[in-house]
């Protein structure tokens, strides 16, 4: 028995604190939803960007259209479709035409993601279709056998005048299983090169069509949608929208000005932070995660908001955590697991620990992905069979700190490594360091977390060229990975122990930034 070990009352709270709710999910299959509103409201409005809109009766009927095209190509169940797009009503169209052949998409930012991301996540999750934007298309890397195919010109068959409920010639109808991939996200590796992670129909399902994770959207409610697609939060933001029938205000660059229209913000906090609650009267309800959340933040939105601050890294499906703060709270903390979700508190040796102790959270339940596209070592350091459940369930290593308190609430305690949060994307420094020491002539590279948007690098020997390496992780790595300072060392300070000294570092760059305020 995996609880022996602890206190019959702390057995009991292991199982009660740790549980989430047993709900029942509408549908598995979370474009069902969708295709349900264009049906019974196909005149309202799905999405809009920068003055264009679409209603949810042409979102289905060109979804259907582009998911005919793509069955022709050979896109079938199982396989992964790039979506290498822009924010933009097209953007969406290409989301739900993937997902009703069956197939996975796979977002990338087409502006900002390096040639070199975009063919790695080609290669890794084997896109041999890729959908993107006309004014993009000679951005995507095409190997031989592979197709891109432009969202924002003609299909072959435009769709007419018809009822709601009509289906377009030819649109398919595949057998599309709750455990197949809805989307495949690529997170940041330890090797620099980003882990693509694939989150299934049921993973999806379970967090947005249930409460709290569905936010309470409906009808007459307006999304705004903030996030890089790349994020997994954009799924939150778009697919929590439009499975609820309600209006996704796609931003352009004016971040703030999309807010002030919108009544749901799902953002991180760094994005957040940006964005005045004054001048937002219609928000009645704020999301947030991706990064822990300032409490004075949490309580100034608060007041005027229902206000969910969660937790949870991508292979556990967005959030699997979630708590509505309130600024009477003694505490922020991430509340308890999900409906149909699962977290445990646990040591080194995976047992786990009486309430009030730090360990290492692990997260089980609908929540947990199916793993790393082709990286058996990877995925058996971080998902594990789950003892607490049992039978063939899985449970996943967050490498999250964290400690339940008496109430049954989840404090987050920070990062057991050295894998941060910047700008609410997961970067290994390791990995923006390894880079950096392919430049010529460096001998060594240290990166550490500045603030929230921004890091910092140091390498070794002072001549190295500074901005050559900013230029070097530009090309190799995603745009927040890039460092903000690159500050040359003629050497790298050590502790005692003999270990670099990342403290002396920070002190460091804090100085050089204020001789540089001074001179200027």
């Amino acid at each position: 028995m995996p609880l022996r070990h602890l206190t019959p009352r702390d057995q009991h709270l292991f199982r009660q604190h740790g549980h989430g709710p047993t709900v029942a999910v509408p549908d598995p299959l979370v474009h069902h939803a969708v295709e349900r509103w264009a049906a019974s409201a196909p005149h309202s409005v799905a999405a809009e960007h920068l003055g264009a809109t679409i209603t949810y009766g042409e979102l289905d009927r060109y979804a259907d259209a582009l998911a005919a095209r793509l069955v022709r190509e050979g896109v079938r169940p199982g396989d992964h479709v790039g979506l290498f797009v822009r924010r933009s009503i097209p953007m969406i169209v290409g989301l739900l035409g993937i997902l009703k052949t069956g197939a996975a998409y796979v977002p990338q930012d087409i502006a900002l993601a390096p040639p070199a991301q975009l063919a790695h996540v080609v290669r890794t999750a084997r896109t041999r279709v890729v959908l993107t934007l006309a004014e993009h298309a000679h951005r995507v890397p095409l190997p031989d056998g592979h197709r891109a195919i432009a969202l924002d010109e003609p299909l072959p068959y435009v769709p007419g005048p018809r009822r709601a409920t009509d289906k377009e010639p030819g649109a398919p109808r595949p057998h599309v299983r709750p455990d197949d991939g809805c989307y495949v996200l690529f997170t940041s590796g330890t090797t620099g090169r980003p882990n693509g992670v694939k989150v299934t129909h049921r993973n999806v399902a379970n967090l947005l069509l249930t409460q709290p994770g569905g936010l309470g959207i409906r009808p007459g409610d307006r999304v705004a949608q903030l996030l890089n697609i790349a994020f997994d939060m954009a799924a939150w933001e778009i697919l929590g929208c439009l499975a609820h029938g309600a209006t996704l205000v796609i931003r352009g660059k004016d971040i703030a000005a999309a807010a002030r229209t919108a009544t749901v913000l799902i953002a991180t906090p760094t994005v957040l932070s940006g964005i005045d609650p004054a001048a937002c009267p219609r928000v009645h309800t704020v999301a947030v995660a991706g990064e822990p959340c300032p409490r004075p933040l949490a309580d100034r939105w608060a007041t005027q908001a229902a206000f969910f601050n969660c937790c949870g890294p991508t292979e556990t499906t967005i959030v699997n955590t979630m708590r509505r703060h309130d600024p009477a709270d003694p505490l922020l903390t991430i509340g308890r697991p999900t409906p149909n979700n699962t977290v445990y508190v646990l040591d080194a040796d995976r047992r786990p620990l009486p309430v009030g102790e730090v360990g290492e959270m692990w997260a089980g339940g609908d929540c947990v992905s199916a793993g790393y596209l082709g990286d058996d070592r990877l995925n058996a350091e971080r998902y594990a069979p789950d003892p607490f459940l049992g039978g063939d369930r899985r449970m996943f290593r967050t490498r999250d700190l964290g400690r339940w308190t008496d109430d049954g609430e989840l404090e987050h305690l920070g990062r057991t490594d050295d894998q941060v949060k910047v700008r609410g994307f997961r970067v290994e420094l390791d990995s923006v360091s390894s880079v950096l020491e392919s430049v010529e002539g460096c001998a060594r590279a240290v990166t550490l977390k500045r603030d929230a948007r921004n890091l910092v690098s140091f390498v070794c020997p002072a001549d190295v060229d500074p901005d050559e390496a900013r230029r070097t992780v530009a090309d190799a790595l995603p745009y927040y990975c890039v460092p903000s300072d690159v500050l040359p060392l003629a050497v790298l300070p050590e502790t005692d122990r003999g270990k670099i000294d990342k403290q002396a570092l920070l002190r460091l760059a804090e100085e050089r930034t204020a001789l540089q305020g001074v001179a200027r």
